[in-house]
């Protein structure tokens, strides 16, 4: 187990769980306290449907599949 000490590491982690709570509403799962889709559009400008939005996200945070 890795200890997530630095705002560095908590801030990917996030960035992470959110790359892939987008993915699971891509399929057509709901989270229970709202759209992540929205909240990554907000957040950080993107634009687009949700497919879009994660293939843009997914750039940012360098995560590429």
């Amino acid at each position: 187990m890795q200890v997530l000490d630095r705002i560095e590491s908590i801030e990917m982690y996030r960035l992470l769980t959110m790359y892939q709570m987008l993915k699971l509403e891509t399929k057509g799962m709901k989270h229970s306290r709202g759209s992540v889709y929205a909240l990554i559009k907000k957040e950080f400008g993107l634009k687009g449907t949700k497919q879009s939005v994660l293939e843009q996200f997914g750039k940012l945070i360098g995560k590429t599949e």
